[in-house]
């Protein structure tokens, strides 16, 4: 009993607490808050407090900032007023001025006026003297018509070829002073430009056939180079493209090609079997293919020694490469690659003896001739050509204009362009540097004398000196001393303009006048 009494107690007194502890949350719940709705209310209080500060503050300084740009604003358009002031001042100056000029115009017009006024009275004055003067001037030509028993035209047709012929004779001998006078003054610098230019420049010449003789010990090599029914010879000539001549030439056998580079591969290739002693078909392959590789490195090797050798720099190395296939090409038998640096050196005497750029000289006259040696063979001419490979690998314009215009294909547009052509000729023309065929030398010189000889009044022609100059002996009645000027000019331009030859070419017209008389 006393236990129930116990837990009835325990269950009240709980009961109790958990009400008091309610009540008591309840109240410090109300009181935080009240609390917090003060804090609130504070914080509503200070915020308006200082909204209101900071309102006016702004207000104040936008009240600053208007009033500053009030006062720019007027002075700006004090400054704008002042402006407009002075260029209205200005354009009524301007205008009083325009004013003035027109007044000064019109008086002007009016006095031209006048004066159209005055010349056309004077003019038709003028022109009833004319018809007066022409009408005395037909009465004096009749009269002096039935005089001379001539009529003007006639006159007028015998007069006009006197004076043509007296204006062609005196030009000619004033052509023939200048020429005169200008050889006098200009020819003693040039001689001695090209005269210190040969002297400074001196280069070995080499002559390149169109065969290689290749030396051997014995004749019994040859059978070996022919090989079990010619297997061996016939292989050699596939792989290299070049014709083996074996015949009764005591120990030698002749290579025969147009390509120079293929013979000396064949020559070398041959040197190599031979010494090896191994020679067939398949060892015949590899030791020309070995030696073409040789044969290339030492194409590039020899380009790259040349433009060293002359201070060439930033040569792009196709270029290299082709000045190294020089060395195995020919022009009329002289050696291509001696050529090129015959006329770089003169090229770079010659500029610095004009005051030009001697190194871009060199350079153009080292490459004038590259169109000869490419891989392929295009139907252009060499100069052509070579012109386009410069500007392939992008040569100074100067220089490609002097490539392509050395033969005149092209027009020349830099000072460079004369000297390469000069230069060339130079190094052509020089006695012992090249060949000719015989067939095609007789067929200049036929050439030469024909056409001298289609010209009327010439008696007879001669080639002399290996057709480097042309004699012309022409009739003294039918051509006179000043004609023989104008003969020598015509044959002269013919020839550069209808044949090729290398050099220059000297036309020298004969005309004698023989009187016999005896006495008896």
């Amino acid at each position: 009993m006393e236990i129930i009494i116990y837990l009835a107690l325990a269950v009240v007194a709980f009961g109790g607490g958990i009400l008091t502890g309610r009540y008591l949350l309840r109240q410090l719940i109300k009181k935080q808050e009240v609390a917090a709705q003060n804090k609130v209310k504070k914080i509503l209080r200070d915020a308006e407090n200082n909204a209101e500060i900071l309102k006016k503050n702004k207000l104040l300084e936008a009240k600053e900032k208007f009033l500053q740009m009030k006062a720019d604003h007027e002075q700006e358009v004090n400054q704008k007023n002042n402006t407009l002031a002075q260029k209205e001042n200005s354009f009524k100056q301007k205008e009083q001025s325009l004013n003035q000029k027109l007044e000064n115009q019109n008086k002007k017009e009016q006095d031209l006026e006048n004066q159209r006024k005055q010349f056309e009275k004077q003019t038709e004055v003028v022109i009833k003297k004319q018809e007066e003067i022409e009408t005395i001037k037909l009465q004096h030509i009749t009269q002096l018509e039935s005089i001379a028993g001539l009529s003007a035209q006639d006159a007028k047709n015998q007069l006009e070829s006197q004076l043509k012929e007296e204006a062609r004779t005196n030009a000619m001998a004033s052509i023939k002073d200048i020429v005169d006078e200008a050889r006098l003054t200009a020819a003693k610098e040039a001689k001695k430009v090209v005269i210190q230019t040969i002297q400074r420049t001196a280069t070995e010449s080499a002559i390149e056939n169109t065969v290689s003789i290749f030396n051997i010990e014995n004749d019994e090599i040859k059978g070996r180079i022919i090989g079990r029914e010619g297997r061996n010879i016939r292989a050699l000539e596939a792989a290299t493209g070049i014709e083996i001549i074996v015949d009764d030439t005591p120990e030698a056998i002749i290579l025969s090609g147009f390509d120079p580079v293929r013979r000396e591969i064949a020559r070398l290739a041959l040197h190599r079997l031979v010494t090896d002693g191994r020679i067939h078909p398949a060892r015949i392959e590899e030791v020309v293919a070995k030696t073409q590789k040789q044969i290339e490195e030492e194409i590039v090797e020899i380009g790259e020694r040349t433009v060293i050798d002359l201070g060439i720099h930033g040569l792009h190395p196709e270029l290299i490469r082709m000045v190294g296939r020089m060395r195995y090409r020919s022009s009329y038998g002289q050696n291509l690659l001696q050529h090129s640096r015959e006329v770089a050196n003169f090229c770079a005497t010659m500029a610095s003896e004009l005051g030009l750029n001697a190194k871009m000289a060199k350079r153009a006259g080292l490459l004038h001739d590259i169109g000869k040696v490419p891989d392929d063979n295009p139907e252009l001419p060499h100069a052509i050509l070579g012109m386009q490979l410069a500007e392939k690998y992008k040569e100074h314009p100067e220089i490609c204009n002097a490539i392509g215009a050395h033969h005149d294909e092209i027009e020349m547009t830099s000072m460079i362009s004369p000297i390469i052509q000069a230069c060339d000729a130079i190094s052509g023309a020089r006695p012992g540097a090249r060949r000719e065929v015989v067939e095609s030398y007789i067929r200049r010189l036929k050439e030469l004398e024909s056409l001298a000889l289609s010209y009327p009044g010439v008696e007879k022609t001669f080639a002399i000196q290996a057709g480097r100059e042309l004699r012309v002996v022409v009739e003294s009645e039918k051509i006179s001393d000043a004609q023989s000027e104008i003969l020598a000019a015509d044959i002269s331009n013919r020839i550069q303009t209808e044949m090729t030859y290398p050099g220059q070419i000297k036309v020298t017209v004969i005309r004698e006048t023989r009187s016999v008389a005896y006495a008896k």
